[in-house]
């Protein structure tokens, strides 16, 4: 295969540290005893010679690999060692500790299927260093730990063993998988062992024949999994022979197995069967099947089990799904659980979908503080099998669900002759069924944390109460105020595979992926950045799925975006989210703007681009909205066209959100349904201390820009070809814009208002009233049904002082202004006819239209126009406009007199003349 030359960090003489990014390889010599002569490293024989070092020298084990060591050290940039698992490893290969220990100063390679110790037999302990990487290249590369072997894995928060494809350790095209996985076998109990007390020795599934569990142990310890990230595993051997992300086969109690995540395992996450093993805080995120499966009579415990499925409707199952397969109808599986959040997605086939909670032939179950949530399109939440035993248990006692929410638009599902679910599910005590069309007010976060005012924080149940080893909280589901997984698991800064990479390179905190153009570094973003994060110049990055900047109001983050970046997105599903209390600085140059736009655009050329080709941006402050409770409590209003999460509000207006200057936001837009839709860039109460200027959105589906309340200000907006309103306001938007062009499509085209301002939500005193001053718009004669193209509509509940304005276009264009009072709006009414202070300003303007005023009710909306100061009335032939250069020589007001955030100007339009064109150099579409 081709490398991928991803990486070219510059050469560090001994070895490379990375200190202070979560999930990071360590390439260090900090634990090893540099006087030990080491195998040859000038024999390259891919590892074939199995690694017998012998017990009484500390040689590493296995072999070093010149290939893999090439192939790795160019994709770092620096040299690295590579060194070869394969066969089995025994006590023979021991060094003097009497353990194997694979060292985070090299890289290790999985070879066939590595098995740690024979069956019950050469048996060895296996020590992973905090830090070390361990990869597999095919679906055949996997590791077994035997009966009485022990596997340890000493990760840390910050630095995190993990086990992943060869893919990702080279930064080429990752996905679910690209290696086998990881084996542990115990000597546990199982439903599936003989009976009559004989000997139990039973084949897991998904390993080559020999790797066997069961026993009568259920103290029995496999070792420790602790930090350990397992990512792009799951492999099928047979059809219903797979490689799990991580497989329990009979593990008992005394193994230890605490902050583990698998991600995008092309089988289930973690399976059990059988054992009585117990974990905690476990991270299960984009597999493709079911998250947790136990069978087999599995009686462990766990506690903080977040699960995920994937951001971009792929792929997915069941959160849980529970047997006991084989029980003899006493012995049957019943586990207990706390604290678990299952987050579906929309994935729907013949065969699986986004589903909760699964429980069938043979189970039992004990349940707690569990979250179940998703989208619409999500399957059931909670279904039991008609299995008889599983029946009799949903009314012995067997099966209980308690202080439990469910917020899903299919909550049950259950046949005719089964136990009503909804009947059992709310009998039990603290249990809440919520309707989905109010599932915010579950008050979870897009990042799977719960907001500060989510009622879910002080719902739950004492856990500590079923049994010794739950830890006690208040909260419903796997996260309440700390994120325990932050800086260590994948998706929420931690995971990675990355050096400290140059220019050329994908920075940490980005995955390299396939490029997009067959030569530029192409780096994907996922999930909810927790870490700052700068996108360098000379790379693209793809959006995958919703990005979210921090979470709401936690694990805050910076997202600085350098000169000349391209990020892009492929669907409607990718979009870009700053959260409340995160900032983006992107701040681009007239001659390196920074582009946010669609894959096509990117592939095929700014032609290849077309509306609503992707999502677009939302930036979300703590500004006030009319939509903020009035009793002053806590504001968190979800934002139109993003999913559950994302919300906006408070009672700072001077907020700041970051830095927009020199972006272009193109082909965006996207229909999530009907009146929710993604914008260019939504501003959702956006304060005064965000920077926007020098920003254009080309072809949106929908909105430009639009202003959910806040009082965020802005310069030099340019909107070309935008198939709804260039611009819109409600929620009492209190900002201020100067210099604002607006031109409709060339071809006539989609189109709609050049400005729709609302209310929305106002109580007849706060309503939106901004400032507006230098804006020229060019419509086209775009007209059907449903939308034309327009001047500025002024409707419910909205003030405003607007100065300096052109409105024109041909013949065919729609009018140039309306005030909508049709429905009887009382207060926009009396905003114009000055029965309200301050009274609604339009003022040193021209309206050059056929269609020049709109009037919607009795109120005389041209003679109001015609006596405010300095303004015309011309037709569509009037030459008030030189292209986008005004020629029109009517005297402008001087809004800096007004207020200190305007410019002083001698003209009235956007764009003075040639000379001064802000435009240039960085727009498109203005030809």
């Amino acid at each position: 295969m081709e490398l991928k030359n991803v990486f070219k960090a510059s050469a560090i003489a001994t070895a490379l540290v990375l200190a202070g990014c979560g999930g990071d390889i360590n390439i260090s010599e900090g634990d090893i005893d540099n006087s030990v002569t080491n195998v040859d490293n000038s024999v390259d024989n891919g590892g074939d010679n199995g690694g017998d070092n012998g017990g009484s020298t500390d040689t590493l084990p296995g072999e070093r690999s010149s290939f893999l060591s090439t192939q790795v050290s160019e994709a770092f940039g620096t040299t690295i060692d590579v060194r070869v698992l394969s066969g089995r490893l025994t006590d023979a290969d021991a060094d003097s500790s009497g353990k194997v220990v694979l060292t985070n100063d090299t890289v290790w390679a999985l070879e066939g299927p590595v098995f740690v110790g024979a069956d019950k037999a050469d048996s060895v302990v296996v020590e992973v260093e905090a830090g070390t990487v361990i990869f597999g290249r095919t679906g055949a590369d996997y590791m077994v730990v035997s009966r009485d072997s022990q596997l340890e894995v000493n990760g840390t928060a910050s630095n995190p063993v993990i086990m992943t494809s060869y893919n990702d350790v080279i930064g080429d095209e990752v996905g679910a998988g690209q290696w086998g996985g990881l084996v542990l076998l115990g000597n546990a109990p199982s439903t599936k062992c003989p009976q009559d007390g004989s000997d139990c020795s039973l084949q897991v599934e998904g390993a080559e024949e020999g790797a066997v569990f069961g026993g009568t142990d259920e103290t029995d310890s496999s070792g420790v999994l602790n930090y350990l990230v397992v990512k792009y595993a799951g492999f099928e051997i047979a059809p219903d022979n797979e490689l799990n992300g991580i497989t329990f086969g009979g593990v008992g109690s005394g193994t230890v197995v605490d902050y583990v995540q698998v991600h995008a395992n092309a089988d289930d996450g973690v399976e059990f069967f059988g054992g009585n093993v117990n974990a905690k805080h476990l991270v299960l995120t984009g597999n493709q099947d079911d998250s947790v499966d136990w069978d087999n009579g599995y009686k462990g415990k766990l506690q903080y089990v977040y699960i995920e499925h994937a951001g971009d409707n792929s792929d997915a199952n069941r959160g849980i799904e529970g047997d006991g397969d084989g029980g003899d109808g006493l012995a049957f599986s019943e586990p207990m659980v706390a604290n678990l959040t299952v987050v579906g997605n929309n994935f729907a086939s013949a065969d699986a979908a986004s589903e909760g909670l699964l429980l069938r032939d043979q189970t039992g179950g004990h349940l707690m503080n569990i979250l179940l949530a998703g989208p619409e399109g999500m399957g059931e939440c909670l279904e039991m099998d008609n299995d008889d035993t599983v029946q009799a248990n949903l009314s012995d006692g067997d099966l209980t669900m308690t202080y439990s929410a469910i917020a899903c638009s299919e909550p049950f599902k259950y046949g005719a002759s089964d136990v009503n679910l909804e009947t059992w599910f709310t009998g039990q005590e603290g249990n809440q069924l919520i309707a989905f069309a109010d599932r915010a007010n579950v008050g979870l976060n897009p990042d799977g944390t719960l907001t500060a005012q989510s009622p879910m924080l002080t719902a739950g149940g004492d856990a500590s109460t079923m049994d010794t080893f739950f830890e006690a909280n208040t909260f419903v589901g796997a996260v309440g105020e700390t994120d325990w997984r932050e800086g260590w698991a994948f998706g929420f800064g931690g995971g990675t595979i990355d050096l400290v990479a140059s220019k050329s390179g994908c920075p940490a905190g980005t995955t390299t992926i396939a490029s997009v153009d067959g030569s530029t570094t192409t780096c994907e973003l996922s999930g909810t950045l927790t870490a700052d994060l700068t996108l360098t110049a000379g790379n693209l990055y793809a959006l995958s799925g919703p990005v979210f900047v921090g979470g709401d109001k936690a694990n805050s983050a910076t997202l600085t975006v350098e000169p000349g970046v391209t990020v892009f997105g492929a669907s409607g599903n990718d979009y870009l989210v700053v959260s409340r209390d995160s900032k983006i600085e992107a701040n681009g140059t007239a001659s390196n703007p920074i582009t946010f736009t669609s894959r096509d655009h990117v592939v095929g050329g700014l032609e290849a681009g077309t509306a609503g080709q992707w999502g677009g941006m939302i930036i979300l402050g703590n500004g006030y909205s009319t939509k903020c409770p009035q009793d002053n409590s806590q504001c968190s209003l979800q934002v139109e066209g993003a999913q559950e999460g994302a919300v906006f509000g408070g009672n700072d207006n001077t907020d700041n959100s970051g830095t927009l200057r020199y972006v272009r936001v193109m082909h965006g837009g996207f229909e999530i349904a009907p009146d929710n839709e993604l914008n260019g860039i939504t501003f959702g109460g956006v304060g005064s201390g965000t920077t926007v200027e020098y920003v254009q959105i080309h072809k949106n589906a929908d909105d430009g820009v639009e202003f959910f309340g806040g009082a965020v200000n802005a310069k030099y907006l340019t909107m070309t070809g935008v198939q709804d309103d260039s611009v819109d306001w409600d929620n009492g938007y209190q900002g201020k814009l100067q210099f604002v062009l607006v031109k409709h499509a060339d071809d006539n085209s989609d189109a709609n208002r050049a400005i729709e301002g609302d209310g929305d939500g106002g109580d007849g005193t706060e309503f939106s009233n901004p400032m507006v001053a230098n804006m020229t718009v060019i419509g086209n004669t775009f007209d059907t049904a449903d939308a034309d193209s327009e001047g500025i509509l002024l409707r419910d509940q909205t003030n405003a002082q607007l100065y300096n304005i052109i409105v024109t276009g041909p013949a065919g264009m729609g009018e140039c202004f309306e005030a909508d009072l049709s429905d009887g709006d009382t207060t926009l009414e009396a905003n114009m006819d000055g029965s309200n202070t301050p009274q609604l300003v339009f003022q040193s303007s021209v309206l050059a239209c056929g269609e020049n005023i709109k009037n919607s009710g009795a109120f005389d909306q041209q003679a109001w126009f015609a006596g405010q100061t300095g303004n015309s009335l011309l037709d569509e032939t009037a030459n008030v406009l030189n292209g986008i250069y005004t020629v029109d020589a009517t005297t402008a007001t001087d809004v800096s007199a007004l207020d200190s955030f305007f410019t002083p100007v001698d003209f009235i339009g956007a764009v003075k003349d040639a000379d001064n064109d802000w435009t240039s150099g960085w727009t498109v579409g203005l030809e």
